[in-house]
């Protein structure tokens, strides 16, 4: 297996080769969706899904299409989300959020240009195997995997709780709900369909679902707690949104003494999960290790 940092590289190396091109007319919206993409980030959902896929002993240029596609995805989430009718953000990773650049109605359809581009690809792909049963198979539970994940009862679900929910009227379940979908799903699926595209069996599907989930409620508890911790700098954004817009998040429900105790719980029991692989996951163990100290 590679570094993170060389899964990373080789992700942002062939970042924009999914996109297609357009003429003169639509010009401007190739250049909103690939600014999006090029301001940086830690690519977390496609380095998670072409390491699980080598780790189980795929092959990672198959696998690449569909690494792309979850970075087309989490980047439409993050443009939307940060339009004025949503979390109205004026900054992302430091940079000028997307519609303060291109536009509320830009900054719409490129979102919509990257959701969708992320689906042609995968479904490219499975066409490209329709004549290997085995492969096609893998290649479209994948692509499944992905899209339903993203979907209204994964990311989009969650991300509707979240606009929906106000602190006032926050309970333990709303906030779970949240931080299972709103995040954990996107973090959830790359794992899920890197391995089933190398063809992983059930009882590793299991143990790496779990893991995944684990990682991925933390992450989003550990950004809960860094929106009243954080340094704004280092985020590349303002802190203290969900404060002033009073919206529901763990510390906010919790308490802040319980938010750093869950999550150290949670990144406990995703390298607990795949304890039975020993050695061979240590890049997922200190992943998790990682991401539990992050600062943005």
């Amino acid at each position: 297996m590679f570094s993170y940092e060389e899964y990373r590289a080789f992700i942002n190396e062939h970042l924009t080769d999914c996109i297609p091109a357009v003429g003169d007319e639509a010009g401007v919206l190739r250049d909103a969706m690939e600014y999006s993409l090029q301001v940086g980030g830690k690519r977390l959902r496609p380095v998670l899904l072409l390491a699980s896929c080598d780790w189980a002993g795929g092959d990672l240029v198959q696998a690449l299409p569909y690494a792309l596609s979850l970075e087309y995805i989490h980047t439409y989430s993050l443009i939307h989300d940060d339009l004025p009718a949503m979390d109205n953000d004026d900054l992302r990773r430091g940079k000028p959020t997307n519609h303060k650049v291109y536009g509320e109605d830009m900054a719409i359809l490129a979102g919509d240009g990257l959701l969708n581009t992320a689906a042609e690809v995968m479904t490219g792909e499975v066409l490209l195997h329709c004549n290997d049963q085995g492969t096609v198979i893998r290649h479209a539970r994948a692509a499944h995997e992905i899209m339903s994940r993203a979907g209204i009862r994964g990311m989009i679900g969650g991300q509707t709780a979240d606009v929906r929910g106000e602190y006032a009227e926050a309970t333990p379940e709303l906030v779970s709900f949240i931080e299972d979908h709103k995040t954990a799903d996107l973090i959830t699926a790359p794992v899920r369909a890197g391995l089933i595209l190398a063809g992983a069996d059930e009882e590793v599907l299991e143990a790496f679902t779990e893991y995944a989930h684990n990682i991925g409620v933390a992450f989003q508890v550990l950004d809960d707690i860094l929106d009243f911790e954080g340094d704004a700098e280092l985020i590349g954004k303002n802190v203290g949104k969900d404060q002033d817009l009073g919206k529901c998040n763990y510390v906010c429900v919790h308490g802040m003494e319980a938010a750093k105790n869950e999550l150290h719980r949670l990144t406990s029991g995703a390298k607990a999960s795949i304890a039975k692989f020993g050695s061979s996951a240590s890049f997922f163990n200190e992943l998790a290790d990682k991401l539990e100290i992050r600062k943005y």
